[in-house]
C-alpha cells in the first residue's frame, strides 16, 4: 500500500492527536458514488472514522452504508493518504468497492444537518470538482485540503488502473 503525506501550512510540526478514517471509491462504469452536503455545496468520498472495534474494512463498509445507502464488498487497501494540521495527524485509507446492494440509510445529526446526500457522478465531473481544491486556499483551508485529499487519491486510483 503507498502512503502518501500532505502537510498544511499550519501544521505546528509535530501531532498529540490523531483520527483515522476509511474511504471507498465505488465504482459503476464511468461512475464514481460520492456524498454531497446540499447545504455547504461540498463533495467527498464516502466514509468516516473508526470505531475501536471494527477493521478497516469494516469501518468502510459500515460507513458507506450509512452515509449513501449502498452496500459494498471491499479489496485491499490501495492507499493511505496522512493529512498534518495543526497538532492533529488525520490517516485516511481508501479501499477499492464494488456496489452488491442496497440498505436503509442511517446519517449521523451533523450530516443531516448538511443534507448528505449519495451522488453517481462521471469519472471526469469529480475530476474537475476536486482538481479546484487551490481555488479555495485562504478561502476556505478545510475544504482546500479535502479537495487536495480527495483528488490525490483518485488520480492515484486512476494511474494504478493505466
Amino acid at each position: 500500500m503507498k502512503t502518501i503525506d500532505i502537510v498544511g501550512e499550519n501544521y505546528c510540526g509535530n501531532w498529540d492527536k490523531t483520527r483515522t478514517a476509511c474511504r471507498g471509491i465505488v465504482i459503476d462504469g464511468d461512475r464514481i458514488l460520492l456524498s454531497y452536503a446540499a447545504k455547504t455545496n461540498q463533495w467527498m468520498i464516502p466514509g468516516g472514522g473508526l470505531e475501536s472495534n471494527e477493521s478497516d474494512e469494516e469501518c468502510c463498509i459500515r460507513e458507506i452504508a450509512e452515509e449513501t445507502g449502498i452496500v459494498v464488498e471491499t479489496s485491499q487497501c490501495l492507499l493511505e493518504i496522512d493529512e498534518y494540521y495543526g497538532d492533529w495527524k488525520w490517516v485516511n485509507r481508501y479501499f477499492n468497492c464494488k456496489a452488491i446492494g442496497t440498505t436503509e440509510i442511517k446519517q449521523t445529526e451533523r450530516e443531516i444537518q448538511v443534507g448528505m446526500e449519495p451522488r453517481w457522478l462521471e469519472i471526469s465531473e469529480i475530476k474537475n470538482i476536486f482538481s479546484q481544491y487551490d481555488s479555495y486556499k485562504g478561502i476556505h483551508e478545510m475544504r482546500s485540503g479535502m479537495y487536495l485529499r480527495e483528488y490525490t487519491a483518485l488520480s492515484e486510483l486512476i494511474n494504478s488502473n493505466k
